[in-house]
């Protein structure tokens, strides 16, 4: 499913616009991602948990130049879902294997 499917999905169910679901998950996005980037972590009760995860410095290998690299320490966003909605994904007799489509596309 991508963001389009989602508004759609979305502005059938609720009956609002698709334009004011498009601005109110972008604006959603946006907050996130604000949120992230002042260092707050967000808790959203039921769904789950989008945390800043401290990387610790390593070395690395270049293997084309065949060198060591040193990575600094770094931060990066991760989620984390709730019990709740790991349940509901491991109960569902919709999934069987793994969909062919993960990974391809990033789209915002």
């Amino acid at each position: 499913m991508r963001k389009a499917d989602l508004i759609n999905k979305i502005s059938e169910k609720t009956g609002i616009q698709k334009v004011d679901v498009l601005v109110t998950i972008e604006t959603m996005i946006k907050e996130i991602k604000a949120s992230m980037a002042n260092g707050e972590n967000l808790y959203i009760r039921g769904f789950g948990s989008f945390v800043i995860k401290k990387r610790a410095a390593k070395i690395g290998r270049n293997i084309k130049k065949n060198i060591a690299v040193s990575i600094p320490e770094h931060f990066i966003p991760s989620f984390k879902p709730s019990k709740e909605f790991v349940q509901e994904i491991k109960n569902s007799p919709n999934i069987k294997e793994l969909p062919t489509d993960l990974g391809d596309d990033n789209e915002d």
